[in-house]
This record gives structure tokens, C-alpha cells and sequence, in this order.
């Protein structure tokens, strides 16, 4: 294989990805944090502090799975923060536009909708209108 790429200062070459296939081979049902762990054990991959480069090597996993370098196998696990299980329903809803200064649509009234009956039309209103859609966001508690 012809290939490099350079990754944080390292440059893999596809005797490096064939070493990944083999190891992603040798470990079936292993999780993408388990490969990530024995592939800086396996390049000496270590952060000055000693501890192994796990981040730096899952995400030169990712990019190489991304390229279709390599096969990971499916994420077992997503952080609660960016999980979308419980997504609003978009919101039906339509009025005007409203153009122009604060000065002009003054009085503005900003409250917290958290734990009362808007909080629902409130996260209707973000899945249909941000350009994200509806995550729960840090802080979300102190909505308003």
C-alpha cells in the first residue's frame, strides 16, 4: 500500500494501517477505546505524563475509518450529552417576522420556561428553527 498520511505529527504509512487491520482483526468484539489503547501500546504512543495517547489514537482511528482505510467496529457507547432519544416534536407553529432594534420591540420579557408548561413548546421551537436542531445543551438548566 502507497499511502501516508500525517496525523498529529506522525506520518502513517500503509504498513501502519495494515498493522491497525491486524490488530482490529486480532480483537473482535473490542470496543474503538480498547483498539485505541492497544495501538499506543503497540506504537508506544505516550502522552509525557506517561499516559497512553488514547484520544490522538482514536481519533487517527476515526479518520482512517471515515477515509475507508479501515473497518471499526460500531461505537458501543455515545456520551448522554449527544444522545437524541427524546427529540422534540418540531414546532407548528408560524407568526411573522419580527425586524429591527430591540428598541423597537421593546418591552422584551426573558424568562425561565425550565420545568413549566412552555418548556416543551420552547424545545419544539429550537428543533425547528436552530440550524442543529434540538440537543441538550450544557447549561440547558438555566434555559430561558
Amino acid at each position: 500500500m502507497n499511502i501516508e498520511i500525517r496525523y498529529r505529527g506522525r506520518v502513517v504509512t500503509g504498513d501502519d494501517i495494515e498493522e491497525i487491520r491486524r490488530l482490529i482483526a486480532d480483537s473482535p468484539g473490542s470496543s474503538r477505546r480498547a483498539l485505541s489503547l492497544k495501538l499506543c501500546a503497540a506504537w508506544s504512543w505516550i502522552q509525557p505524563n506517561g499516559a497512553p495517547r488514547d484520544m490522538v489514537a482514536r481519533g487517527l482511528l476515526l479518520e482512517l475509518h471515515r477515509k475507508e482505510l479501515i473497518q471499526l467496529p460500531p461505537q458501543k457507547w455515545v456520551p448522554k450529552f449527544m444522545r437524541r432519544e427524546h427529540r422534540p416534536e418540531p414546532s407548528l407553529l408560524s407568526w411573522p417576522s419580527i425586524e429591527g432594534s430591540l428598541r423597537d420591540i421593546r418591552p422584551l420579557n426573558v424568562r425561565q420556561v425550565r420545568r413549566t408548561p412552555e418548556e416543551g413548546l420552547f424545545n419544539s421551537f429550537i428543533e425547528t428553527h436552530h440550524h442543529l436542531g434540538y440537543i441538550r445543551p450544557v447549561g440547558e438548566h438555566l434555559r430561558e
